[in-house]
């Protein structure tokens, strides 16, 4: 077989859009959240439009919605960012294809502020206690949220337990 130099070309052309795609992708950027799942995941329609992305806020873990604050934490999220301006500074993908990312209201970070009020914890992930421990701390201090319940589980502890909530109250 010979080699034909117009197939480098057309495989080079073939390749060119997802090549931009990646290079087109920011890593920050604007939108609108059109819908609030939990404590922890949002929608966010992109300013210069296109798809809306499901966004698992990165450095918190709010209860299960069947968990006890679960509905709190989602009304909280929503009373703050639903149908508002945000900025989404993406940190990669989860196993559920979801969007990693730093959520900011103006330049304020709402998942800082989600664990401030006691509607989740800092995330955990082996020995390391999260990018919010000390606000975590303070909350439990103060009695906030889910942090002045007597009975509080760690979402993950409770999915361990009793699995994934099936459906939304």
């Amino acid at each position: 077989m010979t080699w034909r130099p117009w197939v480098g070309l057309v495989l080079l052309i073939l390749a060119l859009p997802a090549q931009t795609q990646i290079a087109t992708t920011p890593a920050t950027w604007a939108g609108v959240v059109t819908y609030v799942v939990d404590g922890d995941t949002v929608h966010v329609r992109p300013s210069i439009g296109g798809a809306v992305h499901k966004i698992r806020i990165i450095g918190i873990d709010a209860p299960e919605i069947c968990q006890t604050g679960g509905v709190a934490a989602r009304q909280a999220l929503q009373a703050r960012v639903l149908r508002r301006s945000v900025t989404v500074r993406m940190q990669g993908f989860d196993d559920y294809g979801r969007d990693l990312a730093t959520l900011y209201l103006s330049r304020e970070d709402v998942g800082q502020w989600m664990v401030q009020r006691g509607h989740a914890w800092s995330y955990r992930y082996l020995r390391d206690p999260g990018p919010y421990v000390q606000d975590e701390a303070h909350a439990k201090l103060l009695g906030r949220g889910l942090f002045g319940e007597m009975s509080q589980e760690y979402p993950r502890d409770f999915r361990r337990r009793h699995g994934h909530c099936l459906h939304q109250p």
